[in-house]
């Protein structure tokens, strides 16, 4: 059974930073694209970024562009997501999740191209 657990989240003033990350067992993701995601109440899930296989490629949602980085760690199955100088509208629940397919680099920022998911962690970030 696969299983991701986000950690990381909480409360935070407006400029400051958070390190999430997201560590996965019952499956070695190193042949995976992963990618991390986030609901604001009322809102659609959003892309936040993704990171191939090998950290040769990362994309990132138009939003957070410049002031989240995504990064992981093959031999500890494990992606982290830094984010800097958060504002209020980055305040949602965040979710990293496993590509459906491995050796695949596209479809990353469409939701529906995940097959496995964590159960999400707050942040929140104070104006």
């Amino acid at each position: 059974q696969v299983q991701l657990v986000e950690s990381g989240g909480g409360f935070v003033q407006a400029g400051g930073s958070l390190r999430l990350s997201c560590a996965v067992s019952g499956r070695t993701v190193s042949g995976y694209t992963m990618g991390w995601f986030r609901q604001a109440p009322g809102k659609e899930r959003e892309f936040v970024a993704a990171i191939s296989w090998s950290s040769r490629y990362t994309d990132y949602g138009d939003s957070v562009k410049g002031r989240f980085a995504i990064s992981r760690d093959n031999a500890k199955n494990t992606v982290y997501l830094q984010m800097s100088n958060l504002k209020p509208e980055d305040t949602a629940v965040y979710y990293c999740a496993v590509h459906r397919r491995d050796g695949v680099w596209n479809g990353f920022s469409s939701s529906n191209e995940y097959a496995y998911w964590g159960q999400g962690t707050q942040v929140t970030v104070s104006s």
